[in-house]
């Protein structure tokens, strides 16, 4: 039976070459099995007919039975409408059609029972339909169409070609007819009935035919969780398979560098987090397998140094480390402070950009191939095939959604055996996404702050209090600290943006003057090296503010800076804000983050206002983002290629996700290779799954 589903979609009847052409543009429907599962995005419920004295003016859709009993076009100032006079026993209303009068004219039939649907409205005591969809009483009871009516999703091109929604019911009525609704089980007997879980067929008749609202519910829950499922399937068996496949150098060692600087050099007491998040770590890289674990932790939770007592693991087992950033400025700051901590102890560190001169740039490949070299810390430079070590450990990648694939896995190639990797992000993954997204990876969170760090206090101020904000940041700078003002650059060719952030610049260089103030500016249309000179100058304490485009929301750290203040917040996301935010509060005293909006806000812009307002904890606000973008967004664009489910929703089905991740991992532990005989279906769906859908994602 499911042979006919590879069928091709023209050979549908009613579909035919053009159309089957259209669907393949549109909606990306090449098979019958793309219709299939083509499902709607929203039902209408036909379960009652209205009499016309029960009409009422609320704009809803609804469905009434009755005649035609007079046709008559009407003249009005542009062109002309068809108006019918549409009666039953308790009244009568009128039908109005603006277009494709001739059609109706010639098709529509005089004292014909007929069941009409649409958005009733009521103009001078007169209720009317306009383009009704209307059929046939005969042909309404003949029909397949449940109760429950299913709305598809659709384009302006397929509703402008004729493709309605009502021919896709109809194909869809057609496609069930000949595949006579027989689709294999893909899911083992034991997790139906232990879900309670309707089967397969039922499940996609009741999708598009819905019997009642219940069987609907039944239906949806039944597809999302096996769509989930085999998702999940595919994240874990990567997984399962990275390790039993991908080799590993097992640091058994917990030696002399590690110790020596957890007695004696440690600046300050872990966190219980990072105590946690390290013990992860060593329990990996103790296994003769690659690791491959995401280290989530909000800005300033301490990750660069779980960071460093990961690579002093790898030292202890003879090893090299590497760290890569993606930027030139977070690479000096992360080389800055890994340094601090590895002078005292002895430890070999360079840094290598595109910036390293010649000379010194052959000094650190000597260093690094004969092994005197313990850690590089470096930009997508490491990547050149010149980089070549003696033996590398373990490779670091910060905010690596910033490198693309193939950079990243040129770093492992350079070894036989390839080196544990962790993954960095300050950008907080909600559960949800991390589950989907980072499924194939092992993933550690730093969730608490390091002790002494005083919370950021955030305020939402509007344009108009514009004097007062500047009088605070006055006050702030008498005390010698340093300011943030951010403007939005949504694309660097922008010109209003620019114009935004030169007038913004011109004002604040004449609200804060000279000699007494000094305004630094840093934005995408500068060369790098006057950015970075622009950032050093502030780091250094030589201008008293720093006006910027979103250049600096990634790692730049400059302690004494105490405030930022966002201008025209509303068009920032809300990660993005919580980025900005953190680039304050680096240091003892107290901070503060400053968001300012015109008084017209949005909803959304409403609710990120509110949000930033409310909480530091980036976690909750990734939820909320998530909530407010959709996975896609959140992502950036290369992600939403997973994230196209076609019935799931990462956001409203989280439980769903829980809970197919849960059996998912029973299922394998139990049975990896899905051979046991109860599990042949489950094999073989998911065996055609990965010839259709891989899994793209970060760590390739």
């Amino acid at each position: 039976m499911n042979n006919l589903l590879e069928t091709s979609i023209e050979y549908l009847k009613g579909v035919g070459p053009a159309r089957g052409e259209l669907l393949r543009k549109e909606l990306g429907i090449h098979k019958y099995g793309d219709l299939l599962n083509l499902f709607p995005n929203r039902y209408i419920d036909r379960t009652r007919y209205y009499r016309i004295n029960e009409l009422q003016n609320n704009g809803a859709e609804i469905q009434v039975v009755g005649k035609v009993i007079n046709l008559k076009t009407v003249e009005q100032k542009r062109g002309k409408r068809l108006v019918a006079t549409f009666v039953d026993n308790t009244g009568q209303m009128e039908l109005v059609w603006f277009q494709g009068q001739k059609w109706i004219r010639e098709n529509i039939k005089i004292n014909v029972p007929y069941v009409v649907f649409g958005k009733c409205t009521s103009f001078n005591g007169q209720f009317n339909m306009a383009h009704p969809e209307m059929e046939s009483l005969d042909d309404h009871k003949k029909s397949l169409r449940s109760a429950m009516q299913p709305i598809y999703p659709s384009t302006e091109k397929l509703t402008q070609r004729g493709v309605t929604n009502k021919v896709v019911n109809k194909i869809m009525q057609q496609l069930f007819v000949e595949t006579q609704a027989l689709f294999s089980e893909t899911l083992p007997s034991a997790l139906l009935e232990e879900l309670k879980l309707i089967p397969k067929n039922a499940a996609l008749f009741n999708i598009h035919f819905p019997k009642s609202n219940d069987l609907l519910t039944k239906a949806q829950f039944r597809l999302k969780f096996e769509e989930l499922f085999f998702i999940q399937l595919q994240l874990i068996t990567k997984n399962l398979i990275s390790k039993q496949k991908i080799k590993g150098h097992s640091f058994t060692t917990v030696g002399g560098h590690f110790n020596d600087f957890y007695q004696n050099h440690l600046p300050f007491e872990l966190t219980n987090a990072q105590k946690r998040v390290l013990k992860e770590i060593r329990n990996s890289m103790g296994q003769p397998a690659q690791m491959n674990r995401l280290l989530q932790g909000d800005v300033g939770s301490g990750k660069t140094i779980v960071a460093f007592m990961s690579m002093l693991l790898a030292l202890d087992n003879g090893f090299q480390a590497c760290l890569m950033a993606p930027t030139e400025i977070l690479a000096n700051q992360h080389y800055a402070g890994l340094n601090e901590l590895a002078e005292p102890m002895g430890i070999s560190i360079k840094i290598l950009t595109g910036s390293t001169k010649t000379a010194e740039r052959k000094i650190i490949h000597e260093a690094l191939l004969d092994g005197s070299l313990n850690i590089i810390i470096g930009t997508h430079a490491l990547l050149e095939d010149k980089v070549q070590f003696n033996n590398l450990g373990l490779a670091i990648i910060d905010e690596q959604h910033r490198f693309g694939v193939e950079q990243r896995s040129k770093l492992w190639r350079k070894n036989e055996i390839p080196p544990h990797i962790l993954v960095m992000t300050a950008t907080p993954i909600p559960r949800t996404l991390a589950m989907s997204l980072y499924g194939d990876l092992d993933i550690s969170v730093i969730d608490e702050l390091p002790p002494g760090r005083k919370p950021i206090k955030t305020v939402h101020r509007y344009d108009s209090n514009r004097l007062k904000v500047w009088a605070f940041l006055k006050e702030e700078i008498a005390k010698g600290r340093q300011v943030y003002i951010v403007y939005p650059l949504i694309e660097e060719s922008d010109k209003m943006d620019y114009k935004d952030l030169m007038d913004g610049y011109e004002s604040i260089s004449r609200d804060f003057p000279l000699p007494q103030y000094s305004v630094s500016i840093v934005h995408g249309r500068m060369k790098p090296s006057e950015k970075d000179s622009e950032m050093e100058r502030f780091a250094a304490g030589k201008t008293n503010i720093m006006v910027a485009t979103t250049v600096i929301e990634v790692g730049v750290n400059v302690p004494n800076a105490s405030v930022m203040v966002i201008e025209s917040a509303e068009r920032f996301g809300l990660s993005q804000l919580h980025q900005l935010r953190g680039r304050v509060g680096r240091g003892a005293e107290q901070s503060y983050c400053i968001m300012m909006t015109n008084h017209k806000l949005s909803n959304d812009s409403k609710t990120r206002m509110e949000t930033m307002v409310r909480t530091n904890d980036g976690f909750e606000i990734a939820e909320v983002d998530l909530k407010l973008r959709g996975p896609g967004d959140i992502m950036g664009k290369q992600q939403s290629g997973i994230l196209n489910l076609q019935i799931a929703d990462l956001v409203k089905d989280r439980d769903i996700l829980a809970l197919a991740r849960e059996k998912a991992m029973r299922l394998l532990k139990e049975d990896a290779a899905m051979a046991k005989p109860e599990h042949a279906a489950l094999r073989r769906a998911f065996i055609a799954i990965n010839k259709k859908r891989t899994i793209w994602n970060y760590i390739s």
